[in-house]
């Protein structure tokens, strides 16, 4: 299994307890929804290992886990290691919901503008993600936010906009 078939789940992040127990921060909308979740793989140096736990406790974002067959050293020693499941694993979204990951390539049709380029990817930083739109050699940034998305076409690999007033200007002008 690589990274590329793979969905980032999140991290250990500090050891719990006294009989290795790690905290999971799991990076996702709805955490719940891995409660039965007993196998993940662990960035090891650069190389996805697969693991097996139990997931004894979840609060908030943060799970308290039991890996099976480790001892209190070698579990401390995956804090700090990413979690990840394969893509398969990813619940369907549906309508203007969507992963970043499977939106890169799409045409970027803006409601004034146009086809204003194709979606190259999506930064997502910590305040506010964006859309990195190419039209020829011109980048083009636009927030990635329930105003300005009108619609997700999957089937034409499409996403249509409303961007704020005046924001597409500042990169190919009106």
């Amino acid at each position: 299994m690589t990274k590329e078939e793979c969905y980032r789940l999140g991290r250990i992040t500090k050891p719990f307890g006294y009989k290795g127990q790690v905290v999971f921060f799991l990076d996702v909308d709805e955490p719940m929804q891995y409660a039965e979740l007993d196998s993940a793989f662990v960035d090891c140096k650069g190389g996805l290992v697969p693991y097996f736990f139990q997931i004894q406790n979840i609060n908030g974002n943060k799970a308290i886990v039991q890996f099976e067959d480790l001892t209190v050293e070698q579990s401390q020693a995956l804090v700090g290691c990413d979690l990840y499941l394969p893509l398969t694993m990813l619940p369907k979204l549906t309508g203007n919901q969507f992963y970043f990951h499977e939106v890169v390539g799409f045409a970027i049709i803006d409601s004034k503008y146009g086809d204003i380029g194709t979606l190259r990817s999506v930064i997502d930083y910590p305040a506010q993600p964006l859309f990195q739109i190419f039209k020829d050699d011109t980048e083009i940034l636009v927030p990635v936010i329930d105003q300005v998305i009108d619609k997700v076409d999957r089937d034409a690999k499409t996403i249509y906009i409303s961007a704020p007033e005046g924001l597409i200007d500042l990169y190919i002008g009106g």
